[in-house]
């Protein structure tokens, strides 16, 4: 791969599951100072595309490059700690008792659930202040299972940033929020993208409404195939975004923020 900007680059990149094809002839590639949106309805293969973003699933056909190793001959245990994951899949393995400063911490050793590792005052400074980046370093001792919705996805966004990463991955971090934590989250995930020593940035979500300011680019996905992808503004209109959803819809945008809606019909 020449350019050596690019932290992922997909090339023809098909995943199937028996006859049914989850993301079909990908061509995509992000650069270390982008941040992406990833938008599209249930089962257009968002999350299939995140998973080979974050060396978890292999390629059924065509070529995968992350952070420059090919994918398939690299090993991914060895990639996998240069990448930031938040899932909710993730959330679903943690313990309820686990302390949401340990949670955090233990991702530089690549673990889930603390048991017998000694980590130095280094890492738990770094833990405290990603917690604190992201308004949460009052729960520190608090444990996972006590936390909100809200105060879970922000403790695991800090966890995804603890090992440095040279990409972000956010698989719908704002799902299950209510307004306000919505908002919250927003606010907090703007400040990442706006921050130029922050690691380029995926997010895949449903809602044009949870498009932080200062994402800069756009990927539109329905069935596994792009709609559009390119820069947020020339991509984010009516009209891809009706095909993406396949109803007629309305956009708008005040200030820096998206808001969609059904066309009213008339007559």
């Amino acid at each position: 791969m020449e350019n050596e900007d690019l932290v992922i680059h997909m090339q023809g990149v098909s995943v199937r599951r028996g006859k049914t094809t989850l993301v079909g002839d990908v061509d995509w590639s992000v650069e270390l100072d982008e941040r992406w949106v990833v938008l599209g309805p249930n089962g257009a293969g968002k999350t299939t595309l995140l998973r080979l973003a974050g060396a978890e699933l292999h390629p059924t056909k065509g070529l995968l490059h992350l952070l420059g190793e090919r994918i398939g001959k690299t090993d991914v245990f060895e990639l996998r700690p240069r990448i930031g994951l938040c899932s909710a899949a993730l959330s679903g393995r943690i313990p309820p008792d686990e302390k949401v400063g340990d949670l955090v911490v233990s991702a530089g050793y690549a673990v889930l659930g603390r048991w017998r590792e000694e980590y130095d005052r280094l890492d738990t400074k770094r833990a405290l202040a990603l917690l604190g980046q992201l308004g949460i370093e009052h729960l520190a001792d608090r444990t996972y299972g006590t936390l909100s919705e809200g105060e879970r996805k922000r403790t695991l966004i800090a966890r995804a940033l603890m090992t440095d990463p040279e990409v972000l991955l956010l698989d719908e971090p704002a799902a299950g929020l209510d307004l306000g934590g919505r908002e919250d989250l927003v606010a907090r995930l703007s400040e990442l993208a706006l921050d130029p020593d922050a690691p380029a940035t995926v997010l895949v979500t449903h809602h044009v409404e949870e498009i932080p300011p200062g994402f800069t680019h756009a990927l539109l996905l329905r069935e596994g195939a792009i709609v559009a992808q390119g820069l947020l503004d020339d991509v984010l209109t009516e009209e891809n975004l009706s095909k993406t959803f396949d109803q007629p819809l309305e956009l708008q945008k005040a200030g820096d923020r998206y808001f969609a809606r059904r066309k009213a019909t008339q007559g």
